[in-house]
């Protein structure tokens, strides 16, 4: 599933207008970057955590031609399943 069809599911749920549904959509992804933002981390009881990780900086190397290439650190996002999204699934 992707953002156009979560949104038709929401509209279809709700019996709103795509365009109503769409601001739904953006409003919670929204919230959850501020949270993700100011907090570091998101939970949603019984659907999961979304959390700030820290990534260490490593040596990678190109593809192309085996060269060693410096990646440096920086911050990714992490999600842990909950409980009940586990069972459902």
């Amino acid at each position: 599933m992707n953002k156009s069809h979560l949104i038709q599911y929401v509209a279809r749920e709700l019996q709103t207008s795509k365009l109503q549904a769409g601001r739904l959509v953006d409003t919670v992804l929204d919230g959850v970057k501020d949270g993700l933002k100011t907090d570091g981390s998101v939970t949603i009881t019984g659907f999961g955590t979304f959390e700030v990780k820290d990534r260490k900086a490593r040596l990678g190397r190109n593809p192309h031609t085996g060269a060693p290439i410096p990646i440096k650190a920086g911050k990714r996002v992490g999600f842990r399943v909950g409980k009940a999204l586990k069972e459902s699934v």
